[in-house]
Parts: C-alpha cells; structure tokens; sequence
C-alpha cells in the first residue's frame, strides 16, 4: 500500500518519519513527499563494486558551491552536462515496516534532466543520495530546490533495520 498525504504528515508529527524539511506543507503532495537539493557534488572518478562488497570502492566526489547574489538569500548551481549527487536536505527515518520509492519530479525532467536512486529500505535512517543526469544544454538549480518525490510503501510485516554502509548517512 502506497501511503497517502494524510498518512505522511501523521507519521512525520507522531513518528518523525522525515525531519529537516524546508515547508512541510509545500512539501506533502498527494501520494508522497518533494525532497529538497542540500549539496551537489560532481563525481571526479570512477568507482568498483562487486557481489560481497568486500571490493566496493565509491567514487569520490567534490562538492560544488552554489553561486551566491548578495540579494538572495540562496544561491544557484549552474551545472554543466554530466552526472552529478544530490544529498537532500531532508533526514529520513524509515520504521521497519516501511520502505521508500522516488521519482524525479516533472519539472526537472521537462528541463532535460533526471535522476536516478535506488530503493529505500524499511529501517533506514538518514539523509539520502542519489544522481541526477543533466543534458547537453545545463540546468540552474536553486538550493533546497524540490527535485525528487519519494513515496512510501507499507509492507505487510515488518523486517530488520536496514544495517547498509550508508546508514545514518548525514
């Protein structure tokens, strides 16, 4: 069952289900909720993985720093074509019963972009990473910008806490 907005605030005020959120209200959509651009980093290498993990090595990055105006309170990423990380502002705290699911939001992709994010595991706490694909001609990109909507899936029994690398990842 995917949760709806009523749910999602129930569990963000009673549960702390997602905290660090810009405006909750402007955030909560109808079957999900926005999450926000915090960091922007360009990957500089490549990395390995394998099937233990025992190879892994992840790519290293350098964080981009917004373009800054005096005037505005935030500033502007003007990313290049290429690939880049996006950690979101926003720190989720997923109980054992549910996992999260995301989709670039259609604004970005009508701007030639997309991202691309794995799946979030019931138990996992943290904020979260994942890639965003910029196209030939570049994008602007304002801070704490909403680029991603993660929706929420109830499992029907609850599981272990996710225990991967990038637990607690702030």
């Amino acid at each position: 069952m995917i949760l709806n907005k009523e749910q999602i605030k129930n569990l963000i005020e009673e549960k702390n289900l997602i905290e660090n959120f810009i405006n909750l209200e402007i955030q909560l959509q109808p079957n999900g909720f926005d999450l926000t651009a915090g960091e922007i980093y360009k990957i500089k290498n490549s990395g390995r993985i394998d099937f233990s993990n025992s190879e892994r090595i992840i790519s290293e990055t350098d964080k981009i720093l917004p373009e800054k105006n005096i005037k505005d309170k935030y500033g502007w990423w003007n990313l290049k074509k290429g690939v880049y990380k996006i950690k979101t502002n926003e720190i989720l705290n997923l109980p054992n019963n549910l996992a999260g699911i995301a989709f670039t939001r259609t604004s970005l992709l009508r701007c030639g972009c997309f991202i691309s994010n794995g799946i979030w595991d019931a138990g996992f706490k943290g904020k979260s990473e994942f890639l965003l694909y910029v196209s030939e001609y570049g994008i602007k990109i304002k801070e704490n910008a909403r680029v991603n909507q993660i929706m929420f899936l109830r499992l029907e029994k609850e599981t272990e806490n996710y225990n991967g690398i990038f637990k607690n990842l702030s």
